[in-house]
């Protein structure tokens, strides 16, 4: 067996792996032809008979060699560096707010589903993507994206209904009259429940090891050193801002604003139903922040940060020889050597003096919006709740800015001050 061939127990995975996408092609043409919608029908089973295929060749004695393209991982590896992986992202968002029309409709999205299943196979026969993505405590990972991607749909397929009904004068899907009590029929609802998630805990108990390590030791410490996912996001975070930015000021930030939300909404529309034209700046604002600066973030330091915090790309093998040359500066040192001067030869206060002038324009922003695009808000808040919004709207927009400037510039504070341990 060649380097790059398959592994047989790989093969018979994928092998099942393209049954299972077929039987849901084939499950959701026989919904159409329920409906009869033959042609819609049609090329369900055609999709369907695609991911046949595929497990056919899987199957035969060939699967073996049938491995994704080199020269297209290489590429993939060279596209997806740290600045594109983060603007795509942020470019896709803007796409399935302005396009979530179009997009939540069941036929594009189970479109797209059949190709990231197909791209997520394809990729799977690549010996370095699988050994992150098989990882046993990288696994509930997929589990969570492939979840935040279809509560993503729902919510946004039942908003644009929703939107449809109320433009036309009609009450939306969940303003109905029917209710059911608690007992029989919710009791009987979380008992089924309860029964399947145990049942799929014991069995993923059964399939995949414990990820256990080696007993904790000062001498030796893993490499990469990863806090547990839900904290990848803030882990992440550390690599743009001072600890105390990112392990104390940001966390709290994020708790007390998350708290204050219900006090600073004005809007009384869209309480106990999907929409999203009622309420387009907070729904934004919010998925903005936890689909891009929260999952996207964990998904870069779960999947895309190998040893060294260095960051590969997907196809990329982990090489914990790997150095890349950075030299991470001050602005204020780009300031003051661009004019030949030195800047520790300077007090703190005028050697940080460009990055503070920096900063105290960052948030001249409150009164100027206040005066021109968000104007309707200042109005209808007041100048309390409205400075509270503001205040932060301005710390969310602060990661991406620190990223990006990080990536391009090899920016690391925009004001230092180690004297005083203050760092931005």
């Amino acid at each position: 067996m060649h380097d790059h061939d398959l592994p047989s127990a790989v093969q018979s995975g994928l092998a099942v792996y393209y049954v299972l996408a077929a039987a849901l092609n084939a499950g959701f043409a026989y919904y159409h032809v329920r409906h009869r919608d033959r042609p819609q029908a049609l090329i369900w089973l055609l999709a369907a008979g695609v991911f046949l295929v595929h497990s056919f060749l899987y199957l035969s004695p060939a699967g073996g060699h049938l491995v994704i393209n080199e020269s297209l991982a290489n590429w993939v590896d060279w596209a997806t560096n740290a600045v594109t992986y983060f603007v795509l992202s942020t470019v896709a968002f803007v796409a399935v707010i302005i396009f979530r029309k179009e997009l939540t409709s069941p036929a594009v999205a189970w479109g797209l589903m059949d190709v990231v299943l197909l791209a997520f196979g394809w990729a799977m026969t690549n010996p370095d993507f699988r050994s992150i993505i098989a990882k046993e405590d990288n696994v509930p990972i997929v589990m969570l994206l492939a979840a935040v991607g279809f509560f993503t749909w729902l919510a946004l397929r039942r908003a644009v209904l929703n939107d449809d009904l109320i433009a036309s004068g009609k009450p939306p899907l969940e303003k109905d009259d029917d209710k059911v009590l608690v007992w029989p029929d919710l009791v009987y609802t979380e008992l089924i429940c309860m029964v399947i998630a145990t049942a799929a805990l014991v069995v993923w108990a059964v399939l995949l090891k414990a990820p256990l390590e080696q007993p904790a030791t000062s001498a030796k410490a893993p490499n990469p050193s990863k806090a547990p996912w839900y904290f990848l996001g803030l882990q992440e975070m550390l690599v743009y801002y001072d600890p105390w930015m990112a392990g104390v000021w940001l966390p709290t930030l994020i708790i007390v604003g998350l708290i204050a939300l219900p006090y600073i909404d004005y809007n009384q529309k869209g309480n106990g139903y999907y929409t999203f034209r009622e309420r387009k700046f907070a729904l934004s604002t919010f998925m903005y922040g936890f689909l891009v600066l929260w999952v996207v973030l964990i998904v870069l330091g779960t999947f895309l940060r190998g040893p060294n915090w260095n960051f590969f790309g997907p196809f990329e093998r982990w090489d914990p020889h790997k150095v890349v040359p950075l030299n991470n500066v001050n602005l204020s040192e780009m300031f003051w050597l661009a004019f030949n001067i030195v800047p520790t030869d300077l007090h703190w206060f005028v050697r940080e003096l460009p990055g503070i002038v920096l900063v105290l324009a960052y948030l001249m922003v409150v009164p100027v919006l206040a005066r021109t695009v968000l104007r309707p808000f200042y109005i209808r808040m007041g100048a309390v709740r409205y400075l509270i919004l503001v205040i932060l709207l301005l710390h969310m927009a602060a990661l991406p800015i620190k990223m990006v400037l990080r990536w391009t510039m090899n920016l690391k504070y925009i004001v230092a001050i180690p004297e005083y341990f203050f760092n931005i």
